[in-house]
């Protein structure tokens, strides 16, 4: 079994997460000993919880932008968290999903109407635009959009302002305001759909490796996480990447890998301790819907923890629970402040609910706020 992974690298550490050597991995992949703990801030303890900017400061920016990622390190993020689709080149960009017609402005291109298509995604069939239909070159015309303007119409102020990043580009990114402020900034790329590119022919996990690699992030040292909802890619991805592997935990259902080849078992079983010992054998953490740390009962309201953390703590796995959001929609019915689904209710007392529960880190759309609440915490 894999060490957990603790929150703090050890004192001595250079400061390489971002930038420093590449060590090459052993022709048979790393060994789990081989993986180093993650680090948080400058001024962690082993108590500190992280903070991952989800999807970049998307509380405040249209999601997956460079201007998101910039934003949410610059209020305190830890990690910024870019989802990875690919480009009919290969190259891996940040989006939320394949489909790009709700995040871009590409259904307002009359040179892109004929790309307009449907295909079946984990299982569903899907209309609209895919990243994999474009080059990079085409992708780059594009401009972002808010993907829930319902909600974040302050975000709409920046649609069409900003490009589609790249991977390379984030982790430039990262590794240039790592300097400036100081403190070192650590990725979270997650794959989307790995099975769905599998079935495109684009797999996703060579080009993760090879980006990694090249910008010298393949290292048990390097401040990055890799995260995915499927179980097949991990371990695939545990024997080539050096990095600490999340293992992420739908509310419910099951991993779309394990649905297509036919094995039974569901979200429901990864949490059993079972099969938290079985995910500690590939990865080093899990990323579970914040409703199976602290569900909600009958009446909308929080509920008491599982004993899920407990649980995966044993297992010495991390728990980074998702997702944080400020707006009434998101929160528990006792924490909203009226009836209007955009205003912002009582996240800091939601956050305290679940620092008190024992997680290691936490998903937020509006970082700036989270980072209070673990301040708070360690009082």
């Amino acid at each position: 079994m894999r060490r957990r992974l603790s929150l703090i690298a050890a004192c001595g550490l250079a400061v390489l997460a971002i930038t420093g050597t590449v060590t090459p991995a052993s022709a048979n992949g790393p060994a789990a000993h081989d993986r180093a703990p993650a680090a948080n801030g400058p001024n962690a303890t082993p108590d500190d919880p992280v903070v991952i900017g989800h999807r970049g400061a998307s509380g405040y920016r249209p999601e997956h932008t460079l201007a998101a990622y910039e934003l949410a390190a610059r209020m305190g993020a830890d990690y910024i968290e870019p989802d990875l689709v690919t480009t009919a080149d290969g190259v891996l960009v940040a989006r939320h999903e394949p489909e790009i017609g709700g995040t871009t402005d590409v259904a307002d291109r009359p040179e892109f109407a004929d790309r307009r298509t449907t295909k079946v995604v984990d299982g569903e069939p899907v209309t609209g635009w895919f990243a994999e239909d474009f080059t990079l070159a085409e992708l780059k015309t594009l401009r972002a959009v808010e993907r829930i303007p319902e909600l974040r119409q302050h975000n709409t102020v920046f649609d069409g302002r900003f490009e589609i990043p790249t991977l390379s580009e984030v982790i430039d990114l990262a590794r240039r305001l790592s300097r400036e402020l100081r403190r070192e900034i650590g990725i979270y790329p997650e794959t989307k759909h790995p099975t769905y590119f599998r079935e495109q022919g684009l797999d996703l996990e060579p080009a993760l490796v090879r980006t990694l690699t090249r910008h010298g992030l393949n290292r048990p040292d390097a401040r990055v996480y890799v995260q995915s909802f499927e179980v097949t890619n991990l371990r695939e991805l545990d024997r080539h990447l050096r990095v600490p592997l999340v293992q992420l935990i739908g509310g419910s259902g099951a991993p779309y890998d394990l649905v297509a080849s036919g094995d039974p078992r569901t979200y429901d079983d990864l949490v059993t301790p079972d099969g938290l010992a079985a995910i500690s054998r590939y990865a080093e953490g899990i990323g579970p819907a914040k409703g199976r740390v602290i569900p909600t009962g009958a009446d909308g309201d929080l509920g008491e923890p599982t004993s899920l953390v407990g649980d995966a703590h044993e297992a010495g796995l991390t728990v980074h629970p998702y997702t944080f959001r400020a707006e009434n929609a998101f929160l528990p019915a006792g924490l909203r402040s009226s009836d209007d689904p955009a205003e912002w209710g009582d996240i800091l007392a939601e956050y305290a609910a679940f620092l008190d529960a024992g997680v290691d880190g936490v998903f937020a759309d509006q970082p700036d706020i989270a980072v209070e609440a673990a301040r708070r915490a360690r009082r």
